[in-house]
């Protein structure tokens, strides 16, 4: 044979056999994961828990998605009951549930995070920053805390997100509100 010849051979096995790799029948889910098969790009309801899975090349697709436990942090600013400003930074450990991947992909995609999440974030602060008075935010956090939470689980686990944890990183109140309670406590201090 040719040297033209033998290269083309070789392109040729080095084609089928990336085409080969590319069209098998089989792949894995990882750890965490959980993999939803896709017909067509249609879901059909089929979730693969880890390890091996198959499916039909170029008919079928797997996409897979984590269902370990995920942190979202975001800012959020509220009013309280006595009308004071709060800026807010709050934390949220959350998964998907195992069981209702297939749901999430199919209604929301995978930017849950962004299309869910975030927004029931703000909107549960804010609904429950509006129960205190700025002074009960800070004496009666584990409350508030605990008012949020329960709003996240009711707005999130229709959309088969499952709240693990919820906490309140900061509080910070504008400027005129702290100098009038630094000389509240000033006030205070003396008169004593």
């Amino acid at each position: 044979m040719d040297k033209k010849k033998k290269i083309f051979w070789i392109i040729i096995a080095i084609i089928l056999i990336l085409i080969t790799f590319r069209l098998l029948p089989f792949g894995t889910v990882g750890a965490g994961e959980r993999g939803i098969l896709l017909r067509f790009n249609a879901v059909t309801g089929k979730i693969y828990g880890e390890g091996l899975y198959f499916n039909i090349p170029i008919i079928e697709d797997v996409k897979k998605i984590d269902i370990k436990i995920q942190k979202e942090q975001v800012n959020a600013t509220a009013a309280s009951k006595d009308l004071q400003t709060v800026n807010s930074t709050i934390a949220l450990n959350f998964h998907i549930a195992a069981d209702k991947v297939a749901k999430v992909y199919q209604q929301v995609g995978l930017a849950y995070k962004d299309r869910i999440i975030d927004p029931v974030l703000q909107e549960a602060v804010k609904a429950s920053t509006a129960n205190f008075t700025a002074e009960e935010l800070i004496t009666k956090r584990e409350a508030v805390k605990d008012q949020v939470k329960e709003l996240l689980r009711k707005k999130l686990d229709i959309h088969g997100i499952v709240v693990d944890e919820f906490n309140i990183v900061n509080f910070e109140f504008s400027k005129s509100f702290n100098e009038a309670i630094e000389a509240k406590v000033t006030a205070e201090q003396q008169a004593l």
